[in-house]
């Protein structure tokens, strides 16, 4: 398995690795082979990612991904890329009506702008190799479901997935595949809210076929599918992950 999934050789860059699927997916590259690039605001976490990876050749950068000059000072320091992975993202539960200009700009600017402005900055820079791989987090809200109170985070998630689909057409000529991998809900930090009791997420455990949520792991796999070569002709695609949520 591991010499099909292979990324020995390839460099990759990770937003969100201080924690969750962020994490995961850095700890699991790094196994395989791949020089990991972290970027979060969470120095501390990042040096906790760094320290369950393997082998040599990993660098951690702290980046605010929605400040212009924090981004061009990443991109001035990282090498030429075979994968980017965009996992940085927060969540909001408010209903639709009580969603301010400003909450709506945040969430957006942190899930939508932040993660495409990268990849356009890191692609006008030249540093996506040829036959790279660029992986997008969204979510089922937005894309296939909705939920009450989930607008402006569903709005960001939906707008990843629009570009995703012309981002993949417009890097096709250089063999640069474009995808988004949209989980339902997931065991991590993103939904530890104050206005979400416990007794609220064991009951909506239960609304899902499989009586629980994901875990970070078993959504890094498959973005380490889409890093890896294996994935070669899947571009503009959105990959479900949901447990059977959005087919009971």
């Amino acid at each position: 398995m591991n010499s099909i999934f292979s990324l020995s050789g390839k460099k990759v860059l990770v937003t969100g690795a201080a924690s969750g699927i962020g994490r995961c997916v850095a700890i699991e590259a790094s196994k395989l082979g791949a020089d990991i690039i972290l970027v979060d605001l969470n120095e501390a976490g990042m040096q906790e990612t760094l320290a369950l990876m393997v082998g040599g050749g990993h660098a951690a950068f702290k980046c605010d991904l929605t400040d212009p000059g924090e981004r061009d000072g990443l991109i001035s320091q990282v090498d030429k890329l075979d994968g980017v992975v965009n996992c940085a993202g927060v969540g909001m539960t408010l209903p639709f009506k009580f969603c301010s200009e400003k909450e709506l700009g945040r969430i957006m600017n942190i899930n939508f702008f932040g993660p495409v402005y990268l990849v356009q900055s890191l692609a006008k820079a030249n540093k996506i190799n040829k036959n790279a791989s660029i992986v997008y987090m969204a979510s089922i809200d937005g894309t296939v479901t909705g939920h009450i109170g989930n607008s402006s985070y569903a709005a960001s998630k939906g707008a990843i997935m629009g570009s995703v689909r012309t981002q993949a057409l417009e890097f096709a000529s250089r063999g640069v595949r474009v995808n988004c991998v949209s989980p339902a809900r997931v065991n991590t930090p993103l939904i530890k809210r104050d206005n979400i009791s416990e007794e609220q997420v064991e009951a909506n455990k239960q609304e899902y076929p499989l009586k629980r949520y994901a875990e970070p792991i078993e959504i890094a796999g498959y973005i380490l599918y889409l890093l890896s070569d294996v994935s070669t002709y899947t571009s503009g695609s959105n990959l479900v992950i949901d447990g059977g949520f959005t087919v009971k």
